[in-house]
């Protein structure tokens, strides 16, 4: 069978290979509610997406392996950028003659053909920015739709089926499928389409930035002329794309020229709040719970967009302040003998300079400790290493954990490009920022349990499970033993 470019309406049985990702999960949860039945299989799978599907009755098989869809007998198979051609399912579904699709065709095609489709792309803040979109509509009576790559608390689901007009997606810049090598956010017939930044990312399938740049023209270049483009002009990148685009072009940023700009931020530790100008005139003030200068581009972009859709600043503003963020994005985990305890998905250097700067801003003088683990094939690049470096200056203590990829790189890329972490813990050592390697988990939280202060805030930035390192520090401040296995190894400095 080949690749079902438009599905039959017949389906009912759908199998997802990956169904642990974010993207792949929301879809699991769609169909179901669609009525399809769903199964999948993918291999450790790590909350929050582990006990969200399991709070969705999802069966989520371990492993790969051909029985699995032997006993499923799928009707359609999605198969998930995880899986190449070998991948032992994926290599399955071509031998037993099933239907298969991509993940961005089967969302748009089951769920976004046929409304406006609301895409946020960029290489930070897609979130963030996706989900304070979504809910802003929400908060209005707009009843959306919407798939984010997280949870946000507001709707405690990554996905939702509305019967709104509008369809709000995370729009990601990686690669579709081993039949599709093109970027994601092609798929998803933009019709306002927010591009927030561009950088260097993703190390494993685009060689360098230009092969990113071009990947982001062609998403503007699809942007329909009576479709809009909302851009960052703060971001030269962004901004090269400018003379491609046929939609209308709407900029957002700090500069005064832009379509829309902000005035007047302020910063506390409960909200920012900063002054809208829209083509040359004040407009509204707005506040918002998110901390940051980045959150308040990340603001103008919704903003602007929420006005395109045609909603006043007064319902733009009532899901502004009453938005409460995402899981994984500043996620307070706990806090114990005063120290405060943060789980954030940061894991590029951009980003963590971001979260850092935002965490001093929502806590100020309080001592930021920043535990990072290079989880992701692109945050363990060579050429990051200056930029880590200059990221960290924002915290008071760092800690680092292991790359998660060192054997990929040794067996695949090689060692010389993936960055060295004692030149990036003796340069911060030598800036006066305390700083160690420790590659245990369990060491790890014993250190920052024996000397973190009342009023610390210890943020834990990875784009994995970063090993429970945030209930192990809980636990040991709460004077908890260590569980069974743990112990104290691995520490370098």
């Amino acid at each position: 069978m080949p690749h079902v470019k438009q599905i039959p309406e017949t389906v009912r049985r759908v199998y997802l290979i990956g169904i642990g990702g974010t993207a792949m999960a929301s879809l699991a949860g769609m169909l179901q509610q669609r009525g399809y039945e769903v199964g999948g299989s993918d291999e450790h799978v790590y909350p929050p997406m582990s006990t969200y599907l399991e709070s969705l009755h999802i069966p989520v098989l371990e492993g790969y392996t051909k029985e699995h869809l032997e006993t499923f007998r799928p009707e359609l198979v999605v198969i998930g950028n995880v899986a190449a051609i070998t991948h032992p399912e994926a290599a399955a579904t071509l031998e037993m003659d099933l239907p298969y699709t991509s993940m961005p065709e089967a969302i748009y095609q089951l769920f976004i053909k046929g409304k406006h489709s609301i895409v946020v792309s960029g290489t930070h803040g897609k979130t963030t920015t996706t989900s304070l979109m979504a809910w802003i509509l929400e908060a209005a009576g707009r009843d959306p739709s919407m798939v984010v790559g997280g949870i946000p608390l507001n709707f405690d689901h990554n996905f939702k089926l509305g019967n709104g007009a509008d369809f709000v997606i995370e729009g990601d810049e990686y690669n579709t499928s081993f039949f599709d090598r093109g970027p994601k956010f092609l798929h998803y017939g933009a019709n306002t389409l927010i591009v927030n930044n561009i950088e260097f990312d993703h190390a494993d399938i685009y060689a360098d930035l230009n092969a990113i740049i071009e990947a982001f023209r062609k998403a503007v270049v699809r942007v329909a002329p009576a479709d809009a483009i909302i851009a960052n002009s703060d971001d030269s990148k962004v901004l090269s794309l400018r003379n491609d685009a046929r939609g209308r072009w709407v900029t957002f940023g700090w500069d005064r020229n832009c379509d829309i700009f902000a005035t007047e931020a302020e910063f506390t530790p409960e909200a920012t709040s900063f002054t809208a100008w829209w083509q040359g005139k004040e407009w509204f003030r707005f506040r918002t719970t998110l901390p940051g200068r980045h959150n308040v581009l990340n603001a103008l972009a919704v903003i602007a967009a929420a006005r395109l859709r045609g909603l006043s600043p007064q319902e733009i503003q009532k899901g502004l302040e009453t938005f409460r963020g995402i899981k994984r994005r500043m996620e307070v985990r706990g806090e114990e003998r005063g120290v405060t305890v943060i789980d954030d998905f940061a894991h590029h250097p951009t980003a963590i300079a971001t979260t850092l700067n935002g965490a001093r801003r929502r806590y100020p003088g309080r001592r930021l400790w920043a535990l990072f683990e290079p989880r992701s094939i692109s945050s363990g690049r060579k050429e990051f290493e200056s930029g880590y470096i200059e990221a960290f200056h924002e915290a008071d203590r760092v800690v680092i954990g292991p790359i998660f990829h060192r054997d990929r790189y040794a067996t695949r890329y090689g060692l010389d490009k993936m960055m060295s972490i004692p030149t990036i813990v003796d340069s911060l050592n030598a800036d006066g920022i305390p700083t160690q390697q420790i590659d245990d988990f369990d060491a790890m939280a014993d250190t920052v349990a024996e000397e973190a202060k009342p009023d610390d805030v210890v943020l834990a930035m990875s784009s994995g499970a970063f090993g429970g390192v945030h209930e192990k520090i809980l636990r040991r401040l709460r004077g908890e033993r260590a569980a069974s296995g743990e112990q104290r190894a691995g520490v370098k400095s």
